[in-house]
């Protein structure tokens, strides 16, 4: 199986999609969608429900899955924007916009990645998962021990972090 490679892949969406509905239903439409044309999906968190970031008002649903292909990270990620693109996703400008389906490399098992090929750059571990709970929080429930190659720390201590009662001086 060396030549097969496992990524946790977050996955988010806040529209409703016209044939799919909801977003929970774009989820369960997205998770089926990566399991396709050889990949396959190990592990699937539940669907949470989470806050927006940024402007947009709309309540997101959120999830992650443990996904094994054979692709390298540039590659796959290519074959996620295209399932976003299926799912109708048009990337224009500004952060924290409203979105159908957002599908998102978060962790590699080999370690850290990164390219550019000009168009779109990819990074893994993505960059920001660090600090948002409604990435660790459907990545602790399928991939608790898994490593930030950067910091060392599991997925399961990096959400700890974030979530415990921060102390405060008197």
């Amino acid at each position: 199986m060396s030549d097969r490679h496992c990524y946790l892949v977050a996955l988010g969406s806040n529209m409703r999609h016209a044939a799919h509905g909801s977003p929970r239903k774009v989820l369960e439409a997205a998770f089926a969608a990566l399991d396709e044309g050889g990949d396959v999906v190990l592990a699937r968190s539940p669907i949470l429900r989470s806050a927006p970031l940024g402007p947009s008002k709309r309540e997101y649903c959120n999830a992650a899955a443990l996904v094994e292909t054979a692709l390298a990270p540039d590659a796959y990620m290519a074959q996620l924007l295209e399932i976003e693109a299926l799912f109708g996703r048009k990337r224009r400008g500004g952060e924290w916009r409203s979105r159908v389906l957002d599908l998102d490399i978060v962790l590699w098992k080999g370690g850290a990645w990164a390219s550019d090929d000009g168009e779109h750059a990819v990074i893994v571990p993505h960059p920001s998962f660090r600090e948002r709970d409604f990435v660790l929080r459907p990545a602790v429930s399928i991939a608790g021990d898994w490593r930030d190659p950067l910091s060392g720390l599991t997925t399961r201590h990096l959400s700890a972090r974030l979530t415990k009662p921060r102390h405060r001086p008197r």
